[in-house]
């Protein structure tokens, strides 16, 4: 029960200006990609029907989905507020790509923290003598970003008097992080509570017009900081989310916006044609986003899946396999990757699952800061994250925008896994 500092990196990293203008440049085609697969029942019925047969966490978040849509919806406002991941994969003629990783469409984290990172980099710099470089470092704010996202959709939802809720979990290792956004938002004069499922269950209730109260104070705004992996759920946290889906508060995400993130809906986007059936006209856009992709597979009953579960099984190197999970740490490299897939390869389950090729990013040295952690120099690679954050009422976008960044960075001998599983920590981009 004690406060620790979050860790970080000594030293900034250095990361490819050209990649990082890239990543940021593509960020609100990304932003109107994540909103177009929300609104497209089709295509999310369709792309999820194998995964819902047998993973049981994605069909309960479908079922809602499902049921919110039966009775139509009581939103009118949408805000989204996600990051998209990447790597700089040093392919075979050695020049660095940028590689999307994923796209977190709920409680993407650490944008609060992130915030400081730079001014932490700016001294350590300063003290080594280096006084040019720390000049260098660009200023970054995404806490400012995402509450403004957050503070145009509690002014559109029209109620002077009404509430922004942070869903929160149980235990809150990440408060700090939380509070950057939760402090933005008192800073314009919207009052902000902090709930849990349980405290929904028990408290919370929809009028006639389902508007969401808590505690006798209505809800314009919910903001998830969880609900993205089955331990958070029991079944009165899944009647809780239920709740909340069903009222006319806008929740960040709704429960279409945290299906367009999942890692089926990712591979299929792959596909050949399908951006461009999911954004028309916007072909500059659908070059922008494809030129992130790094290869991704089925693994669906079949022919194709067949192919690619028995290339896997005999090279696993090439390749990462991902399970239907947000928050690090799910991810199977190697030898895992292969007795995984030898078990299950004859099974419906290989469904709940897709293949992607291993990105092969250049290491560099740095030193890793935690609690209680002995410090020496070590190999690492580090992941790019940029914020996105959009409003849109009825059909039209009201805002649209990259809303900042977040470098990670982590030793390479730990294959998978963010700051929040332990094994990542915070960074600050030296642009070079």
């Amino acid at each position: 029960q004690v406060v620790n500092y979050a860790p970080f990196t000594l030293l900034p990293s250095a990361v490819p200006s050209a990649l990082f203008e890239q990543a940021y440049a593509v960020q609100q085609d990304f932003n109107l990609l994540v909103d177009a697969i929300s609104q497209n029942k089709e295509f999310l019925e369709r792309t999820l029907a194998s995964t819902i047969k047998v993973d049981d966490f994605t069909a309960r978040l479908f079922r809602i989905h499902m049921q919110v849509l039966e009775e139509g919806l009581a939103q009118s406002v949408f805000l989204g507020i996600n990051r998209s991941d990447y790597m700089f994969d040093c392919g075979v003629d050695g020049t660095p790509a940028l590689k999307q990783i994923e796209i977190n469409t709920i409680a993407a984290s650490f944008g609060g923290l992130t915030s400081r990172t730079a001014a932490v980099h700016g001294r350590v710099l300063k003290v080594l003598g280096k006084s040019k470089e720390a000049s260098r470092l660009l200023p970054n704010n995404p806490s400012i970003g995402l509450a403004l996202g957050i503070a145009k959709a509690w002014e559109l939802y029209g109620s002077q008097s009404a509430v922004v809720m942070f869903l929160v979990e149980e235990v809150q290792r990440n408060i700090f992080d939380q509070r950057c956004v939760e402090n933005e938002l008192w800073n314009r004069n919207i009052r902000v509570i902090r709930k849990r499922f349980r405290d929904v269950f028990e408290e919370g209730s929809l009028d006639d017009a389902k508007r969401l109260y808590m505690d006798g104070q209505e809800v314009a705004v919910v903001y998830y900081r969880e609900g993205y992996v089955p331990t958070n759920y029991d079944q009165q946290n899944w009647e809780a989310r239920l709740l909340l889906e069903r009222s006319r508060a806008v929740k960040c995400p709704d429960i279409a916006t945290q299906l367009a993130g999942t890692k089926k809906v990712q591979q299929e986007l792959s596909r050949p044609g399908m951006l461009e059936r999911l954004l028309p006209g916007r072909d500059e856009a659908v070059a922008r986003i494809r030129a992130t992709f790094a290869g991704l597979y089925s693994l669906d009953m079949g022919e194709e899946g067949d192919k690619i579960a028995a290339t896997a099984i005999a090279d696993p190197d090439r390749f990462v396999l991902k399970p239907q999970r947000e928050g690090g740490g799910n991810n199977l490299y190697g030898e895992e990757l292969r007795q995984v897939l030898e078990k299950i390869r004859d099974s419906p389950e290989r469904t709940s699952y897709i293949l992607m090729d291993k990105i092969k990013p250049q290491p560099a040295m740095n030193y890793l800061l935690r609690a209680h952690s002995p410090l020496q120099v070590s190999k690492c690679i580090s992941e790019l994250g940029i914020f996105g954050v959009y409003v849109r009422q009825g059909k039209e976008m009201v805002m649209n925008k990259a809303a900042g960044h977040l470098l990670r960075t982590k030793a390479i001998e730990h294959a998978d896994g963010g700051v929040a599983a332990g094994v990542a920590v915070l960074d600050t981009p030296y642009l070079v």
